[in-house]
């Protein structure tokens, strides 16, 4: 989880820079507020412009594309994560937990209260960057999405439960454009 998409998409290069193979990761983040729309497009020259040579991280990020999520409301997502929230319906998302953020990840392992926690924060403006990688390099893409300013999933659930909040709410109306600035410029929580 990451306060600044600068950081999330420097996550995704560290990610690749260890060989963790592009359809191993996935970025998903609130757009609400039509904040990503320059990112996505500056990313997407970008990527056409590396090409083949990239190896994958201009594709990641150049192929964000546009959502809707249940709680979350308009989004930018790329990668493994998305394929999982999104319906058969033409990229229509799905209702209920299945077809949810918090669903996904819990089944690709995460702990639910964690993926209640990251999907709050996606909620509220900030960027999460997920890869699949084997035990081994567990430590090693720890370190490394740390290093690129990685949230403490820990401290940001006491902070959120601090508030009153006890889990993300798939039916709670999305935040409002000016709700998600305010997340995002750390005048709300």
């Amino acid at each position: 989880m990451y306060d600044h998409y600068d950081d999330a998409a420097r996550a995704v290069h560290a990610l690749e820079d260890l060989n963790v193979p592009g359809a191993d990761i996935s970025v998903v983040a609130s757009n609400a507020d039509n904040f990503y729309e320059d990112a996505v497009a500056d990313d997407a020259v970008a990527g056409a412009g590396m090409g083949a040579a990239v190896g994958g991280v201009g594709g990641l990020l150049a192929g964000l594309g546009m959502l809707t999520i249940p709680g979350i409301g308009p989004a930018v997502a790329a990668g493994w994560l998305t394929s999982t929230v999104l319906g058969a319906t033409g990229g229509a998302v799905v209702g209920g937990a299945a077809g949810s953020l918090v669903g996904a990840m819990t089944g690709a392992g995460v702990a639910p209260a964690d993926a209640n926690v990251y999907a709050e924060g996606v909620r509220r403006g900030r960027t999460l960057v997920s890869a699949t990688v084997p035990d081994e390099k567990g430590a090693e893409t720890e370190n490394a999405l740390l290093k690129c300013g990685a949230l403490d999933i820990d401290q940001l659930g006491t902070s959120y439960r601090a508030e009153g909040w006890t889990q993300f709410d798939i039916h709670a109306p999305p935040p409002t454009a000016d709700k998600l600035r305010s997340y995002r410029n750390g005048t709300a929580h």
